[in-house]
């Protein structure tokens, strides 16, 4: 059988965050599928198992740089590793944490993130009762010590689990002391220069939406 030829993709092609969303849900399939001893899959047989549209599919794969072929279909070797860089999941990427609470030490605890190739190597806090403890192996240091740590690690990705109330107060120092990503776990909207990427993970706002569902369930 033939195989499949891997072009490197235009590295200023924007590529729509829908389809970023979707890479993720892809590499698990194909990862699934390899496992089972699947050396190909067809755009259809993707969709289908991923509940979308074959063409979409087509699409979001030509932002890998990975061609089909015809009634074979992709290769599920080359696809794997074709979503993993595009992912960036085979590269490191490390960051820190500030909130070293409870949804914190959850997310540092998280196996999945090293998987995905980030990796959170210290946590902040302001609850001096934290400063020299360590989570899973990871220190816990006052948020003073960020600014010195960030510079001299080069971190550029910051997570924020604080209580909402801190939150814009920790943004605000985040980019200053030179943090250009924030993921933002806090129920709070963060004002930032536009060239700081933030992505929100509002875990009450997606709740509400479970709740409000199952009530027009019951309703219905």
């Amino acid at each position: 059988m033939e195989s499949l030829t891997i072009t490197t993709p235009k590295k200023q092609q924007a590529v729509p965050e829908p389809t970023v969303r979707r890479m993720p849900q892809y590499l698990h399939l194909v990862r699934a599928l390899r496992e089972k001893g699947d050396m190909y899959v067809s755009a259809p047989v993707i969709a289908r198992m991923l509940g979308l549209d074959p063409t979409q599919v087509v699409k979001d794969m030509a932002y890998t740089g990975v061609s089909g072929k015809t009634r074979i279909g992709f290769s599920t070797e080359e696809l794997q590793l074709a979503l993993e860089d595009f992912l960036g999941y085979n590269r490191k990427h490390e960051a820190f944490l500030v909130g070293a609470g409870y949804l914190g030490s959850a997310l540092i605890q998280y196996q999945g993130f090293r998987e995905a190739g980030m990796k959170i190597v210290a946590a902040f806090d302001t609850d001096k009762r934290k400063f020299g403890t360590e989570i899973q192996g990871v220190p816990v240091f006052s948020l003073e010590k960020f600014r010195d740590l960030a510079s001299r690690l080069h971190i550029s990705i910051g997570i924020i689990t604080t209580p909402a109330g801190a939150a814009q107060s920790v943004a605000d120092l985040m980019v200053v002391w030179g943090i250009k990503a924030i993921w933002n776990f806090a129920p709070v909207a963060l004002k930032v220069p536009d060239q700081i990427i933030v992505q929100d993970t509002h875990i009450y706002a997606n709740l509400a939406v479970i709740i409000n569902k199952l009530g027009q369930q019951k309703n219905s």
